[in-house]
């Protein structure tokens, strides 16, 4: 198993792709500390993930409430011993963030994606990257998506947000690299089979005039497979990335775009 023995918490964990992720984890045999703003959603993670013997556990954490993740990080170095890897996953409702042109989006809801992206992925960084340094060894991971690369029709504000967020792993391992903390990111395209995404896929679907159906078929025509990125296509390379054998990987992001990206 990749991960046998590893720590590893991850922020969003209600969340279609930090339920994906911790299912991928558990199975590597990572050690989890799952977290949420709603302790039922990631209640129901962790359950599904120990009826297959996984040692998890589970808490209320605001991933954007420095002092609830510091709380949090330092019962886990308390009882675990360590921090190995750091997995945030936190996402927002699309619902007014996406679909409606620039030149009409509101300010707030422009900025709204930017400052809760950043925000939290420095504040989880930052925080276990300090219990990371004392041991010389660990792994920080978030997710992003390809408008971060290219630009795309009534995005608002997400683009900017994943391009920032991209950045700053790069920032960040500039930074942690020498004291044997690797800063990396996945990048897939789609993952229709989250319900996130579906939403969204549904408020460009509605903006274009085109169904559902239509949306996801043009995204998926730029691909060279002509498909999509799955949860479990992104949670394993999670897995890989997060594990010993992703050494050489650092201040990067994966392109899963399934070709639609080049390097």
């Amino acid at each position: 198993m990749m991960l046998k023995d590893k720590v590893a918490v991850i922020y969003g964990a209600g969340g279609a792709v930090g339920g994906a992720v911790a299912q991928a984890f558990a199975r590597e045999g990572a050690r989890l500390f799952l977290t949420g703003r709603n302790r039922a959603s990631v209640e129901a993670v962790a359950s599904q993930i120990s009826l297959n013997g996984a040692a998890v556990q589970v808490a209320k954490v605001d991933a954007l409430e420095e002092q609830a993740i510091d709380r949090h990080l330092k019962s886990v170095v308390d009882e675990a011993g360590r921090i190995d890897i750091s997995f945030n996953a936190v996402g927002i409702p699309n619902t007014n963030l996406q679909g409606v042109p620039l030149v009409e989006l509101a300010l707030d809801q422009f900025v709204l994606p930017i400052v809760t992206y950043t925000e939290s992925y420095l504040l989880t960084a930052r925080l276990a990257a300090r219990r990371m340094v004392e041991r010389k060894s660990g792994v920080i991971m978030t997710v992003t998506s390809t408008p971060s690369r290219t630009g795309i029709p009534m995005m608002g504000g997400v683009g900017p947000a994943m391009a920032a967020v991209e950045a700053l792993t790069r920032n960040l391992s500039a930074e942690l690299a020498r004291h044997g903390v690797r800063v990396v990111g996945l990048r897939p395209l789609g993952m229709p089979d989250s319900g996130t995404i579906k939403e969204v896929y549904g408020l460009h679907a509605k903006a274009w005039g085109i169904s559902w159906d239509q949306f996801h078929d043009l995204i998926a025509s730029r691909t060279h497979s002509r498909r999509l990125t799955t949860l479990a296509e992104m949670a394993n390379a999670a897995a890989f990335m997060a594990s010993d054998q992703a050494s050489a990987m650092t201040g990067t992001v994966v392109n899963m775009s399934l070709g639609s990206l080049d390097d």
